[in-house]
């Protein structure tokens, strides 16, 4: 690990597992060391290595057994949707107030991960913002998004609390979405995520993971967690 770079330690060690997961070194069920194990072997902190645990775990490379370890996940098919979901419309048509809490806004350095899904450069700017989705005063969704900074210069946290995010796109940027791609699965609600949804941490969810682009470039990355008790979704077939 190169606690030098600007790349934050987790995101190296999570680097660093998914290579060796994809050269063949850690096979699909594999146990993996644990993270007291991880610790030794590349001198990291025992939160950083749980945070690249959580973090694999929701990008669906590993996954737990109770008291057994952590394992090489096996890999997962894709579902296919075909309707572009907007959290503010969808509310809004069903008769609920749909309102937006920022919860943070960043500028970060990017890794090679995270360039890679999001088609820039490793070291690249983007803004990391994560919001609370609310219908009626509930709330709903909580969602991570990472907004290329060359896409969008001079986006300010107070935009993003005052206005929906695509509006800010068009009306500030002339930038709307024009497709995007979404991946739907299973998860758990993080201790994190659990006090602003207002369940308990490991109530089931769902995740959703979208790449929105204007025209053939990718305008958006965003991970939203949505409460298993309060959606779900359909496909509809032709």
């Amino acid at each position: 690990m190169d606690k030098t770079s600007k790349i934050p330690l987790y995101l190296q060690l999570m680097r660093e597992l998914i290579k060796k997961i994809n050269e063949g070194t850690y096979v699909e069920h594999n146990k993996l060391p644990s993270e007291r194990e991880l610790c030794n072997i590349y001198e990291l902190s025992r939160i950083t290595v749980r945070q690249a645990f959580q973090e694999l775990e929701r990008e669906g490379y590993i996954y737990k057994l109770h008291g057994k370890g952590t394992f090489v996940a096996p890999k997962s098919y894709n579902q296919k949707l075909v309707k572009l979901y907007s959290f503010t419309e969808e509310m809004s048509k069903i008769g609920k107030k749909p309102t937006t809490r920022v919860l943070s806004f960043n500028k970060i350095t990017i890794d090679e991960r995270l360039a890679e899904k999001m088609e820039l450069e490793p070291l690249d700017s983007v803004y990391q913002v994560t919001r609370l989705r609310l219908a009626d005063g509930e709330p709903l969704m909580y969602e991570t998004s990472f907004l290329p900074c060359r896409v969008f210069p001079n986006l300010i946290k107070d935009e993003l609390v005052n206005k929906p995010m695509y509006d800010i796109f068009s009306d500030k940027y002339g930038v709307v979405v024009t497709k995007a791609m979404e991946r739907f699965s299973a998860t758990t609600i993080r201790h994190e995520e659990a006090s602003h949804l207002m369940v308990r941490e490991d109530h089931p969810a769902m995740l959703v993971k979208r790449l929105a682009y204007y025209n053939e470039t990718l305008i958006e990355y965003t991970t939203s967690v949505a409460r298993g008790d309060k959606f779900y979704y359909t496909v509809e077939l032709t």
